[in-house]
């Protein structure tokens, strides 16, 4: 497996591997989670790491360099290829990312009905700072906010 840094023409493959591995938020969300115009807006303000194999496009994740602090999200690895460290391998590339970048921080927010989540962000030693509303844009089944997390980096 490798990790590269996606360019243009990553956005539509990316979005097609983003809105897979958030199919679980289905339940509670309205739609697809990004269409290849925000895989697009997000590529204008950061980069995304993507994680490949001989298959093809296996796992991503967004970081955006904001000052001191790097801001990580959209998390993602192919459905089949869950629960196999990939998530954990994409995280720390993220962390070293953000390491050469001069960061001293990392922060997340996460959908607060993903109970799983924060149990696995902790465990990569990422605390809890707070919650956040969703933006009203945003179409839920069922009330939902987010919740910030961080961690400090040398």
């Amino acid at each position: 497996m490798r990790i590269r840094l996606a360019k243009g023409a990553d956005a539509e493959p990316l979005t097609r591997l983003i809105n897979a591995a958030f199919r679980v938020e289905q339940p509670f969300i309205e739609g697809d989670r990004i269409n290849p115009e925000g895989v697009r807006a997000y590529m204008k303000k950061g980069e995304f790491l993507l994680a490949e194999d001989s298959s093809g496009l296996v796992g991503c994740v967004y970081v955006e360099v904001r000052g001191d602090s790097g801001y990580l999200g959209l998390l993602g690895v192919e459905p089949k290829r869950q629960g196999a460290g990939l998530g954990r391998k994409l995280m720390e590339a993220a962390e070293n990312f953000f390491r050469e970048a001069g960061c001293r921080a990392i922060e997340l927010r996460i959908v607060s009905a993903r109970t799983p989540l924060p149990a696995f962000y902790r465990h990569l030693g990422y605390v809890e700072t707070g919650t956040a509303p969703f933006p009203a844009e945003v179409q839920t089944k069922i009330p939902c906010q987010y919740i910030l997390m961080s961690k400090g980096i040398a």
